[in-house]
């Protein structure tokens, strides 16, 4: 299982729409926080190993009504 977390810049006003729609609607999402800063969210998701990040990221979250950029983290260890 592959972790990666994605901070999203929404359109004003949409930032509560898109997270609802993120953990509601899309299995790889396990959490949205709202944070602050440059971005506006910042989404935990656990891909399959060996899912394409990219076409996840394209075609699953930037295409959320809303969603107006995104940066993508890749992790690589959990410490716990």
């Amino acid at each position: 299982m592959q972790t990666i977390f994605v901070m999203v810049k929404c359109d004003l006003g949409r930032a509560y729409d898109v997270a609802v729609k993120a953990v509601e609607e899309i299995e790889q999402v396990s959490e949205v926080h709202s944070i602050s800063g440059q971005y506006d969210l910042m989404m935990k998701c656990y891909l399959p190993d060996g899912q394409d990040i990219g076409h996840f990221v394209v075609n699953k979250l930037q295409t959320i009504t809303g969603v107006k950029d995104t940066f993508t983290l890749i992790t690589f260890k959990a410490f716990n």
